[in-house]
């Protein structure tokens, strides 16, 4: 008789590879909408730039897999039994859900979805064991991980107001430098804009993300943790020489840190969101290894073990990663979902995908009052001179980019800083919520917000 605990691991690892088609059609919109928005390069080219990031992405996420084996539930109260339930309804739940808001066409958080279905899971079957053994309510403090599953959801709700304001604040500052006539500043401005913007992504991306690669040594994350003000020092310097020197032969640096932004958001949404699709099944395969050497029976065998850190093995989550860059060439959902954050985002009016309705108009009210309240801290001569700045030159018309390189670099470099951030901590945030509410944000401070 086949092992029915074996035909539950394989079936994992066959929801995990659906849930990375469903999961990444929906969250392709987090590293395309900025490159696709401001139309930085043909769309060959900037999938191509994204590939190599999700690529590189995949193998520094090992870290954030312990999310998956200890983070919302304490396993040493389950058994083997238990947790493989746990995991085959949480698997099951996901790809249900993400399928259904891709059909919609809506942007829709993967992180959320898998921290609330393994919460969800592990509460119904710790008040089953409570009930049970006769114990009281109050005694699912001891199963659920209370503490780190309140910092994870709580992390992941305010990462969504930091993503706002920090877009919001950062798009009005670069527009009061370069307004939407960016083209004729300085090379040397432009030269130094884009170095600070392009050494912030690769200190948050290589001295804070290499911290979870499942390949590299001790000594070397030691080695950079000592050395990382010089090497974000050099890294300023390199890059600012670097589009210098761009500058002069006529390259725009904008598109140059667009295409960089975009390899780095797609870089750090493979590292942060990866354990969102193969967590749980890496995590269920951990358990039946555990479990198949100890000869226990599956109900009295405790998961102690998962509490453990551990390393996820290199070449599974490359291949994870190219199943995730294949989805993304061929998935028609990820076009539909990146259209719908586009056209909320752009600069000139059109239609809209879903109709208005009183509480997006609220929103939309109460987040320009919140703006106006916040100029009236400045003097009236900065706003004469401000209002100078945000006018624009050109008529925005249906075939022009939704919106500017300067705002799609802002768009990527403060998304990407603040996701890397997380994934460094270990904090599974919603890249999702981030990318939506800075693209939003640096739209307000655009001034193309509308009532509807």
């Amino acid at each position: 008789m086949p092992d029915p605990y074996l035909i539950i691991v394989v079936l994992l690892f066959l929801l995990a590879v659906s849930d990375l088609v469903v999961g990444v059609s929906n969250d392709a919109v987090n590293f395309l909408n900025s490159a696709v928005g401001s139309r930085v390069a043909p769309r060959n080219v900037i999938m191509v730039v994204v590939s190599l990031g999700i690529f590189v992405g995949a193998t520094f996420s090992s870290g954030m897999m312990e999310v998956a084996r200890s983070g919302i539930f304490n396993p040493q109260f389950f058994v083997f039994g238990e947790i493989m339930v746990i995991f085959l309804a949480v698997m099951l739940t996901d790809i249900i859900l993400l399928d259904l808001f891709n059909t919609l066409g809506l942007p829709t958080s993967t992180t959320v979805s898998i921290v609330f279905e393994l919460l969800g899971a592990a509460v119904l079957l710790s008040l089953i064991k409570i009930f049970d053994q006769g114990e009281g309510i109050q005694a699912i403090a001891t199963y659920i991980n209370s503490s780190t599953a309140i910092l994870i959801i709580s992390g992941i709700f305010l990462s969504v107001g930091i993503a706002f304001v920090t877009g919001a604040v950062v798009q009005y500052i670069s527009r009061l430098i370069f307004s939407f006539r960016y083209q004729q500043k300085h090379r040397l401005i432009a030269a130094l804009w884009s170095g600070l913007a392009s050494a912030s992504l690769t200190y948050f991306l290589l001295f804070k993300g290499i911290k979870g690669a499942s390949f590299v040594s001790d000594s070397f994350i030691s080695w950079v943790g000592e050395n990382t003000l010089l090497l974000l020092a050099g890294s300023f310097v390199v890059w600012t020489l670097a589009m210098w020197v761009l500058a002069l032969r006529g390259v725009n640096v904008f598109r140059v840190v667009v295409l960089y932004g975009t390899f780095a958001l797609a870089m750090a949404f493979a590292g942060n969101d990866l354990v969102n699709f193969i967590g749980v099944p890496v995590a269920g395969f951990e358990s039946y290894l555990y479990w198949q050497d100890s000869g226990i029976d599956p109900f009295g065998y405790s998961m102690e073990v998962l509490t453990e850190p551990v390393r996820t093995n290199s070449y599974l989550l490359m291949a994870a990663g190219l199943v995730m860059i294949i989805t993304l060439w061929f998935s028609k959902k990820a076009r539909s979902v990146t259209e719908t954050e586009v056209n909320l985002g752009r600069q000139n009016e059109g239609q809209e995908r879903f109709s208005p309705n009183p509480l997006s108009r609220g929103i939309v009210r109460a987040s320009s009052y919140a703006a106006s309240y916040a100029q009236q801290m400045f003097p009236d001569y900065f706003l004469k001179r401000a209002k100078t700045i945000f006018e624009t030159t050109e008529e925005q018309t249906a075939d022009k980019p939704a919106f500017d390189l300067i705002r799609a670099s802002v768009n990527l470099t403060m998304a990407s800083t603040l996701i890397a951030l997380a994934t460094s901590l270990k904090l599974p945030l919603s890249t999702t919520y981030v990318s939506f509410m800075v693209a939003m944000g640096t739209s307000l401070a655009d001034k193309a917000w509308g009532r509807d």
